[in-house]
């Protein structure tokens, strides 16, 4: 895997104000925008075919574009129907297929469910459906982190245990840290200076400064009831202490790529990269 020379903003997919809709629009948008990394949306489907991806990895490197790319939505890789399984590796495979032929670094996908089960049996159950990814990945050389997200809701397997236990067992996985997820899982916590150094030392303990120095984070606002997450909101409109949260990162001079999941995704990214770069430590 490619090293990460910086903390990189972006967005998750093409800007809204991209005068076009296509993927390498987005991308040069991104870089004119002032941002230096951008999601491929792969939530409904796979939509970008070899030869569009070969141009696109020469135009993200020209743009010096970080891309990483989010899995489909439909995936559970605990599924009680061997079928549906066998549907998310396929779809897991097939994003970071794609990405790495657009010479992007990172697929993050959400796992799965725990459906009412032993979460210690479904973690296992996902567990050995990622090593048989892992392997046909490796197999074929496709070089990409695959990475289980922090998921938003209590019902959703992955919490930061498990997703770094995963991590710390398959060769190709680390997490992505979804913080907005993180505090709308834990029903407003993990919304301060203390909690995020918190799992920041937890990744470092376990997973040594390769975690931290290739971080694929997801931030946004988010609103929440006690049932986890009901939908994104931009940072301003939200209770997250984001400003805390770039002062921690930079404390814990993380590399790697910050992906805005706001609706105002742009908006957002770029009020992140400012605030980062103003924050002396």
């Amino acid at each position: 895997m490619f090293k990460v020379d910086r903390l990189r903003f972006g967005t998750a997919g093409i800007p809204l104000s991209a005068p076009k809709r296509s993927t390498i629009d987005g991308i040069i948008h991104v870089r004119n925008l002032g941002l230096d990394a951008m999601e491929l949306e792969f939530v409904r489907g796979v939509n970008i075919k070899p030869e569009l991806a070969k141009k696109i990895k020469y135009v993200a490197k020209k743009h010096d574009v970080l891309l990483t790319a989010h899995a489909p939505y439909y995936i559970n890789l605990n599924a009680s129907e061997k079928a549906k399984v066998e549907a998310s590796k396929r779809r897991i495979i097939q994003s970071a297929e794609r990405l790495h032929q657009a010479g992007g670094w990172s697929v993050v996908f959400h796992a799965g469910y725990y459906l009412k089960q032993d979460p210690a049996k479904v973690y296992n159950r996902i567990k050995d459906a990622l090593k048989e990814i892992e392997k046909e990945l490796m197999d074929r050389g496709i070089e990409v982190w695959i990475r289980p997200e922090l998921t938003g809701k209590p019902t959703q397997f992955g919490d930061l245990k498990e997703i770094v236990k995963l991590s710390e067992e398959l060769e190709m996985v680390l997490p992505t840290i979804d913080f907005a997820h993180a505090h709308a899982r834990n029903k407003g916590k993990c919304n301060s200076a203390e909690e995020w150094r918190e799992m920041l030392s937890f990744m470092e303990d376990r997973l040594g400064r390769e975690a931290l120095d290739n971080m694929h984070i997801h931030v946004s606002g988010i609103e929440y009831t006690d049932k986890g997450e009901k939908r994104h909101l931009n940072l301003q409109e939200s209770d997250m202490n984001w400003e805390d949260l770039l002062g921690v990162l930079k404390e814990f001079r993380v590399r790697g790529v910050v992906i805005s999941e706001s609706p105002n995704i742009e908006g957002d990214a770029l009020l992140m990269k400012k605030k980062y770069e103003e924050i002396k430590v």
